[in-house]
C-alpha cells in the first residue's frame, strides 16, 4: 500500500489545456502528506522525466507514483520503477482533454483559460488515481517450479510439428497417439497442395520426414496405441495418466497441445447426393485413398472413369437433411419424456449424443483446394479423362490463388459456379447431375462416370472425450456452439488458446485446415505452451493479462460456499476441497476477476484490483447537488480490452463527448460487483453505463463470458436498486468492440441524454 505518493504531470500530453498550478494547489489541500510531491515536466515520457521520478524514489520521498498524462495503453513500458514501487496511470489526455466538449456543444478554445468543468474532471481522475494507489499492494507473485515438459495429444501432422519444435526449443515432449503408427491422415494422403513457390503443383506431404525427426529426437517420448485417461493439476504441474495398452503410466507435464485432428462425417448426410444408393458416387477421402494406391477407378466396375465431377458445395441439401434429422431427434426426445421442444439447449444436447451430430453444414477452403488437387489426380492418372468442378464458393485464399489458376490452365479441367439439382443414375452406371445458375448462362445436365462429394472434417473433440480433465467444471472443453464441436479456442484474438489455461489446440481439431496452415498452427501452439510454462514458473499470468503478477486472494473465513465463483470462472480455475470450499488452482487463473464480481460476500480481491479499491475511486467523483444547473454525473465502467481502447481511439481521432462522464477501466465486466453500482447510486451519481465486449457464440470477450455474465447479473443489480429506491433504468450495459470508436461517443451522449431525461438521482445531495 502506497503511503507517500508522487503526482507527476506530463505537460506534453495536454498541450497547456489544463492549469497544472491550480490542480497542484487543490491536490495539496486535499491530500497533504499523502502526496508530498506534485510536479510537472515538459516531457515526462523521456529519460529526463524518468530521472525526475527516480530521484524522488531514491531519496525515499515517495513509494508510489501517479503518472498524469497519456492513456495507460501508451508508453506502458517507460514507467517501471522496480517491484517495490507501485505505479498508476491517470489518463488526462485521451478521456479528459482530447474528449472534452463544453456543455453547449462547443470545443475547447486553446487560447482561453481552461474551463472549470475540465479542471474538475482532471481533479476527479487524479483523486481516483491517488486513492487507487492508497489501496494498492505490491503484487506477491506465487511462483511454481514448472515441469518443463509438453504433452502433445495426437501424432498426426500438427502433433508431430508441435513436438519437434518444442523439443528443438529445449523442452521434453511426450507424444500420445491412439493409432499404432504416427502420421495421422497426412500419412494416408497421396499429395498435398503446394507449400512453396510457384504454388502450381501438388507434391508429397513429407510426413515421413516429420515422423523420423520425432522418433530420432531423444527429448521426445512417443506412445502409440495409447490414449490419455485423465489429466489433473494446473499449468506447470499437470499429472497425465496414460493408457498405453499394456497398462497405465503417469507423467508430469507443464502444458498440453491438443492436436487430435479430425474424422470423416457420418456418410448418411451424403444421401441427398446419391451416396450409398448410386455406386459411382464417392467421397473425396475415397479418391485420396485411390490415388495413394496409384490409380483412380470406378467402384462399380473397376474401370478408369473418363469423366469425373467434383462438387465443392452442399447448397441447401445438407441443411434440409440436417433439419429433418433434428426434427426426428426432437420427436424421439418428446416420446422419451425429455425436455419440451422449446428447451433448445436440452434438445441440442440430446441431439449431439447421436451420430447425426457428425455433419458440418458449410464449406471451407479445404473443400475447394481438395477438389482442385484431386481434379489434377484425374488428369495425371488418366490423361484422356475430363475433370469437372461445380462450386458453390471457390475459396482459395492467399497464394493458393496461384494453384487455382494453374488448374484453370489445364484444358481437361472445366470449372463453373452452379447450384446442384437432382442427382440420379444414368445408363451404364453413369451419374446424371442437374446444375442451375451456371457461369455459362444456362442450366446444364452433366453425365459423368463418377461423382465426388466432399468429406467433411469433424473434429475429434465432437466425437469423443479427448482431454479428460479432472476439473470441477467437467472433463471436456466447454462447448463453443451447439453443433460445431471444434476444440474451444478464442480464434478471433487468441488462436490456440482454450478456456483451460495451459492447454492449447492446434490443427484441424480447432478448425478445418490444410497441412500448410496446420504447420503454422502447430508452431504457434508449441510456442504458447512454452510461454505458459515459463510464465507460470515466474508467477505470471498468460493471455490476455500476460505478465500480471497478481492472483485472487480469498478470505475463506467469510466464504458461504455459495459456489458462484467456482461455477462462473471462465477457465475452471477453482475446484472444491473436501468441505466444499473453493479450492484455487492459481496457475489456471487468467486474472480476469470474474470470481470477484460473482462473490456476494466480497471476499475475493487482488493486490492491485479489488472491490474496496474501485468503490473508493467511485466515492472520489465530485457530484454536484444540482443536476439542472451543473449537469448530471455519469459513471462508465469500461472493459480494458475492448471498450477502453475504443475510447482512446475515438479521442485520438478527434471525437468528443459529454463532460459529465467519468470512466473507470475494469479488467472485465465479469469482475463488476453489484456493490459498485450501489456505491455510485449512494454517492448521488445519476447513471452507470457498463461498456464491455460483444458476446455470443464467437465470444469476442477476451475473458470468454465476462460481458455475458454481467448481463445475467443485471437482474441482481435491478434488485439492489429497488432496495435503494432508485430506478433500475439508471444502469445500462452496452456491447462495444474494439473497432467501435466511431460509435462510442454517440453511445455515451445518448446515455447522458437518457439519464438527464430520467431526472436527478434521489440520493443526490445526501
Amino acid at each position: 500500500m502506497a503511503e507517500k505518493i508522487g503526482i507527476y504531470f506530463d505537460e506534453a500530453s495536454v498541450n497547456g489545456m489544463v492549469n497544472f498550478d491550480a490542480l497542484a494547489q487543490k491536490l495539496a489541500n486535499k491530500w497533504g502528506d499523502t502526496c508530498p510531491v506534485v510536479k510537472s515536466h515538459p516531457n515526462l515520457a523521456s529519460d529526463e522525466g524518468r530521472k525526475l521520478i527516480q530521484a524522488d524514489i531514491d531519496a525515499g520521498t515517495i513509494d508510489g507514483v501517479c503518472i498524469c498524462g497519456t492513456s495507460p495503453r501508451m508508453d506502458w513500458d517507460l514507467y517501471d520503477f522496480g517491484s517495490n514501487v507501485v505505479v498508476d496511470r491517470v489518463n488526462l489526455r485521451e478521456i479528459c482533454v482530447y474528449a472534452y466538449r463544453n456543455p453547449d456543444g462547443s470545443e475547447l478554445d486553446p487560447s482561453a483559460e481552461p474551463p472549470e468543468l475540465l479542471q474538475e474532471m482532471a481533479r476527479d481522475y487524479i483523486n481516483m488515481g491517488v486513492v487507487k494507489l492508497r489501496n494498492m499492494n505490491i503484487p506477491n507473485a506465487e511462483e511454481l517450479d514448472s515441469v518443463k515438459r509438453v504433452l502433445v495429444l495426437g501424432g498426426g501432422w500438427s502433433g508431430l510439428t508441435a513436438a519437434v519444435n518444442a523439443a528443438q526449443a529445449g523442452y521434453e515432449v511426450v507424444v500420445v497417439e491412439k493409432d499404432k503408427q504416427l502420421g495421422g491422415y497426412a500419412g494416408k494422403m497421396h499429395k498435398t497442395i503446394p507449400f512453396a513457390a510457384p504454388y502450381a503443383q501438388a507434391h508429397e506431404t513429407g510426413v515421413e520426414q516429420k515422423i523420423s525427426a520425432v522418433q530420432g529426437n531423444d527429448k521426445i517420448t512417443v506412445y502409440t496405441g495409447s490414449k490419455l485417461e485423465k489429466i489433473a493439476g494446473q499449468p506447470g504441474d499437470f499429472e497425465a495418466t496414460l493408457n498405453t495398452g499394456s497398462g497405465q503410466e503417469t507423467v508430469k507435464v507443464g502444458a498440453v497441445v491438443v492436436a487430435t485432428g479430425w474424422a470423416a462425417q457420418d456418410d448418411k448426410f451424403l444421401a441427398p447426393f446419391g451416396y450409398g444408393s448410386l455406386p459411382n458416387v464417392v467421397t473425396s477421402m475415397q479418391v485420396e485413398e485411390m490415388a495413394k494406391e496409384g490409380t483412380i477407378k470406378r467402384p462399380s466396375d473397376g474401370k478408369t472413369p473418363q469423366s469425373v465431377l467434383f462438387l465443392t458445395g452442399f447448397g441447401d441439401k445438407l441443411e434440409q437433411f440436417a433439419e429433418e434429422e433434428k426434427a426426428q431427434a426432437e420427436a424421439e426426445a418428446k416420446k422419451a419424456e425429455q425436455p419440451s421442444d422449446d428447451d433448445e439447449p436440452a434438445i441440442a444436447e440430446e441431439f449431439k449424443k447421436t451420430e447425426s451430430y457428425r455433419h458440418l453444414p458449410y464449406t471451407s477452403e479445404i473443400t475447394s483446394l481438395t477438389a482442385l488437387k484431386q481434379a489434377r489426380y484425374v488428369r495425371e492418372m488418366a490423361p484422356a479423362s475430363m475433370a469437372y468442378m461445380v462450386y458453390e464458393h471457390m475459396m482459395v485464399p492467399g497464394v493458393n490463388e496461384l494453384y487455382y489458376k494453374s488448374a484453370q490452365d489445364d484444358p481437361g479441367i472445366m470449372l463453373t459456379k452452379g447450384d446442384i439439382g437432382a442427382i440420379k443414375e444414368g445408363p451404364d452406371g453413369k451419374v446424371q447431375v442437374e446444375v442451375f445458375n451456371t457461369l455459362i448462362g444456362e442450366d446444364i445436365l452433366l453425365e459423368v462416370d463418377m461423382l465426388v462429394v466432399p468429406t467433411a472434417m469433424v473434429p475429434t473433440t465432437a466425437l469423443e472425450p479427448v482431454i479428460q480433465l479432472q476439473y470441477r467444471q467437467g472433463e471436456a472443453f466447454p462447448d463453443l456452439e451447439l453443433f460445431d464441436g471444434f476444440a474451444d479456442s478464442n480464434y478471433i484474438c487468441f488462436p490456440y488458446e482454450t478456456r483451460r489455461t495451459g492447454i492449447y489446440a492446434a490443427g484441424s481439431v480447432r478448425q478445418p485446415m490444410t497441412l500448410a496452415t496446420s504447420e503454422t498452427d502447430a508452431l504457434g501452439a508449441a510456442l504458447k505452451s512454452i510461454q505458459c510454462i515459463e510464465s507460470v514458473n515466474r508467477g505470471m499470468a498468460v493471455h490476455p493479462r500476460s505478465g500480471d503478477m497478481t492472483y485472487p486472494i480469498f478470505n475463506f473465513t467469510r466464504c458461504t460456499q455459495c459456489k458462484r465463483c467456482t461455477e462462473e470462472c471462465p477457465f475452471g480455475a477453482l475446484d472444491d476441497d473436501e468441505k466444499g470450499t473453493p479450492l484455487p488452482n492459481l496457475a489456471r487463473c487468467r486474472r480476469c476477476g470474474t470470481c470477484m464480481g460473482a462473490c456476494p460476500e466480497r471476499v475475493i480481491s487482488f493486490d492491485n484490483y479489488g472491490v474496496g479499491q474501485i468503490g473508493s475511486m467511485i466515492r472520489e467523483i465530485n457530484v454536484p447537488d444540482e443536476m439542472e444547473t451543473e449537469g448530471p454525473r455519469i459513471l462508465v465502467l469500461a472493459c480494458e480490452n475492448d471498450a477502453y481502447p475504443a475510447l482512446d481511439m475515438a479521442a485520438m481521432r478527434g471525437k468528443h463527448w459529454s463532460p459529465y462522464v467519468r470512466f473507470i477501466p475494469v479488467r472485465c465486466l465479469g469482475s463488476v460487483n453489484t456493490i459498485w453500482v450501489a456505491d455510485a447510486m449512494g454517492k448521488g451519481i445519476d447513471g452507470v453505463l457498463l461498456l464491455g465486449c460483444k458476446y455470443g457464440d464467437d465470444y469476442q470477450c477476451h475473458f470468454v463470458k465476462g460481458s455475458e455474465l454481467c448481463s445475467r447479473r443485471m437482474q441482481n443489480i435491478g434488485e439492489t436498486l429497488d432496495r435503494l429506491g432508485v430506478e433500475k433504468e439508471r444502469v445500462v450495459q452496452k456491447e462495444v468492440a474494439i473497432d467501435d470508436y466511431n460509435i462510442v461517443p454517440e453511445l455515451i451522449d445518448s446515455f447522458v441524454d437518457y439519464v438527464t431525461a430520467l431526472g436527478p438521482n434521489p440520493y443526490k445531495g445526501f
